[in-house]
């Protein structure tokens, strides 16, 4: 078996029940909808999902987000990575860029040094992962003081928190969240095509933070096997004193923790270790240190992804890349 139907990728998926989120036939599917296309390869109990984005002249970028391989299985070696490396080519790939499911601590002996080390990484490759077993309580007392603190003040203002279908008010909610702290967001269609796909498998929650019946603040929380993974997060500009934020993140937790999860990861802060991260949090706002501050309070550990690799099928048109990667980040 090589290239899969995605009714087989989703067969193959039941015998991985710890499979990033990124690696499902859902999100791939998602992804089709919206200018990529994706390929689903199996070799022996090996497998990956891999996206491919039209470029001009019938060339593509390929991307493999967090894929199923571990150990022997990264090297160049064997049927797996020959019919890899002839889809790309099919699809005329410039480069496939993979981002390891694994952190930098946990890498691999066999991790391949020949694939080259990408400058560019897709998924933000530091983050804040909560460990959400035990008790309640025992959850609550890994946390700072002042997150529990403001978690309970949110439920004293009569806050609550609620699943949600309302795909409409959350994007317009993104909209403001976006405007309000300069990042990118998706369009309405994206985020109910998501919550379409995810959701009726259980493996996704929209949830909103209320006032009086009031929207305050809303999430998309995904959860698969044992981790669960904070994705989509919007807040209006009212009632902030409330604390609604606060709330709705253990709320999600707690959903997670109904899912089978131990560990909630909060999906992206600065890419800096944890003592530039401490000293520069409290006046810098820009990217995601405006979130930084929020996250840290909820007692997870700093994780940093190991880095992007980038296998090379045309190296002409990839330095052309390297150079506009370059360049961006000026």
């Amino acid at each position: 078996m090589a290239e899969v139907s995605l009714n087989e990728w989703n067969r193959f998926l039941e015998g991985h029940p710890d499979a990033h989120i990124l690696q499902t036939g859902e999100w791939g599917e998602l992804k089709s909808a919206f200018g990529w296309d994706a390929v689903r390869i199996v070799t022996d109990d090996i497998g990956v999902q891999i996206l491919f984005r039209k470029l001009p002249l019938g060339l593509t970028i390929a991307y493999a987000p967090k894929p199923i391989l571990d150990g022997g299985q990264w090297t160049m070696d064997g049927d797996f990575w020959n019919e890899i490396d002839s889809v790309c080519k099919k699809h005329r790939a410039i480069f496939l860029k993979i981002e390891p499911d694994f952190w930098e601590e946990q890498k691999p002996e066999t991790w391949n040094m020949e694939l080259e080390t990408s400058p560019h990484n897709i998924q933000p490759p530091r983050t804040i992962n909560v460990d959400i077993r035990g008790t309640e309580e025992e959850i609550l007392a890994r946390m700072k003081q002042k997150t529990r603190y403001n978690i309970r003040l949110a439920e004293k203002k009569g806050v609550t928190v609620r699943a949600w279908d309302d795909i409409p008010a959350f994007h317009t909610m993104m909209l403001v969240t976006g405007g309000r702290d300069k990042f990118g967001v998706h369009s309405l269609e994206y985020y109910r095509r998501a919550y379409d796909l995810f959701h009726p498998t259980g493996m996704a929650e929209l949830l909103v933070a209320e006032f009086e019946g009031k929207p305050l603040a809303a999430l998309m929380v995904f959860a698969r096997g044992r981790r669960a993974w904070y994705v989509y997060g919007a807040s209006t500009d009212e009632e902030r004193n409330r604390m609604p934020t606060y709330l709705l993140q253990w709320e999600a937790m707690k959903w997670a923790r109904s899912k089978g999860a131990d560990e909630y990861d909060l999906w992206g802060v600065p890419d800096e270790d944890e003592k530039t991260l401490e000293a520069n949090f409290e006046t810098r706002h820009d990217g995601l240190w405006g979130v930084y501050r929020f996250k840290r309070g909820f007692g997870g550990e700093l994780k940093r992804a190991e880095q992007a690799r980038d296998r090379v099928y045309n190296p002409l048109l990839y330095r052309l890349y390297l150079w506009r990667v370059g360049r961006g980040t000026e």
